[in-house]
């Protein structure tokens, strides 16, 4: 069995998680999740220090409550 040891570039994998292409994969999962949500919530998407980063936030009193009570996000994600 041979050794083999692999090495990632660090500032390449960082690129990578910060690229248009990653940016494009959170937010289409972000508003996946909040299509099988009700109304109320709002999807916000920003590139962070090391990585593209999307939200699912609720914005509504009635969401709110909503979610604390039938933990509804947590849901809408599997």
């Amino acid at each position: 069995m041979s050794d083999v040891k692999i090495v990632l570039n660090r500032y390449g994998v960082k690129e990578l998680l910060r690229s248009s292409e990653m940016q494009q994969i959170c937010k289409d999962y972000a508003y996946a999740a909040k299509s099988r949500l009700g109304p109320g919530y709002e999807v916000t998407y920003m590139i962070g220090k090391n990585r593209a980063n999307a939200r699912i936030e609720a914005t509504t009193m009635g969401a709110r409550i909503r979610n604390i009570r039938n933990n509804e996000l947590l849901k809408a994600l599997k």
